[in-house]
């Protein structure tokens, strides 16, 4: 029984020097990482610097720095700093890796890459204004063989549709199944792409006969908003900053941007259009069009259209926000609309 007895007391004794041991070893709520940019914003090509501050700081043998995971940096005090060299807008994860008495304790937290582009203001001239139809809640817009195709949306008034944008006739029309919200629509492979906003699915039609073709689901837990394409990919927004690149053939997404105005991401990127090598996007409650280079989200250039508002009439229901980019490369012009607009404008950037 004294022996039992004397196990016990030792098997205490060594568990309270365990917990005694534990409590005091560094933990990483015991370090906080200071950076060299109080709003933890910094440029591509810049340095970073990250200071370990902490009571163990003098006990501190090594420091890594890992951004994205990947080793960019060490040091043997309590700090360490690299060149920023990724050029992907938006946040980056950082992490820390300090050596503290030979345990190896690691701190997260994460940057953001801004950029400091300054974006040109650019001027238009109204050649023509054309009819619009007025029940139209207008979610996309684009030329095909010289015809403009329209996708609008609200469930159960959502259409995809053909019409002759001099007159505004609709020639060809096709509704969607009441349960979906029609979004953004794109050609490309001479097949029509067209997206639904909360149901994550898309569908596929043949150009020629509409017939459909396939019904895809988005790979990613996103909403519909714009689309576009270059020709080789298909660009789609989803209503926050990204403006994600998608494999027409797998519908599968292949990466995105991150849309930067300055050091401000601009969210709900809304319709999309492809203009010489870049993508014009609305912004939602925004009567502008950012012009957006799609390698690296920066906006380039603004194109305010606000003054366009006074030369709609008025209807029921009234009408809202611009909304509608279609690009006519045989005349190098816009074409831009809004929801539930009476007219389309076409019009030069200058």
């Amino acid at each position: 029984m004294k022996i039992r007895l004397q196990g016990r007391v030792f098997g205490c004794i060594f568990f309270l020097l365990f917990a005694i041991i534990a409590c005091n070893s560094p933990k990483p709520a015991d370090f906080e990482l200071r950076f060299n940019s109080a709003d933890k914003k910094y440029l591509s090509g810049k340095e970073l610097i990250v200071e370990v501050s902490s009571e163990y700081a003098d006990k501190i043998s090594a420091v890594k720095l890992f951004l994205n995971e990947k080793l960019v940096a060490t040091g043997t005090a309590n700090s360490v700093k690299a060149k920023i060299e990724e050029t992907k807008l938006g946040y980056i994860d950082l992490r820390v890796a300090v050596t503290v008495d030979g345990a190896d304790i690691s701190v997260s937290d994460r940057v953001e890459l801004v950029t400091d582009v300054t974006p040109k203001v650019y001027s238009y001239t109204i050649l023509n204004t054309y009819p619009h139809d007025i029940s139209s809640f207008t979610e996309g817009f684009e030329f095909f063989r010289d015809t403009l195709l329209e996708g609008t949306g609200l469930r159960g008034q959502s259409k995809l549709l053909k019409t002759d944008y001099k007159t505004g006739k609709i020639l060809k029309s096709l509704t969607l199944d009441s349960q979906y919200f029609g979004e953004g629509i794109t050609v490309i492979n001479n097949q029509i792409f067209q997206l639904t906003w909360e149901e994550g699915k898309g569908f596929i039609y043949d150009a020629n006969s509409w017939k459909l073709i396939k019904e895809f689901t988005y790979d990613k837990q996103i909403e519909g908003w714009g689309m576009t394409n270059d020709g080789s990919y298909i660009y789609h927004s989803d209503g926050t900053e990204k403006i994600w690149k998608m494999d027409p053939n797998t519908q599968k997404m292949v990466g995105y941007v991150n849309v930067y105005l300055g050091s401000e991401k601009i969210k709900q990127v809304n319709e999309l259009e492809w203009v010489e090598g870049k993508i014009y996007g609305n912004v939602w409650q925004k009567d502008a069009i950012a012009i957006i280079n799609p390698e690296s989200g920066v906006v380039e250039g603004i194109l305010d259209l606000s003054a366009l508002r006074s030369k709609v009439k008025g209807g029921n229901p009234a009408p809202e926000v611009l909304n509608g980019i279609a690009y006519r490369k045989s005349t190098k012009t816009l074409f831009v609309t809004g929801k539930y607009w009476d007219k389309v404008f076409e019009i030069q950037v200058k």
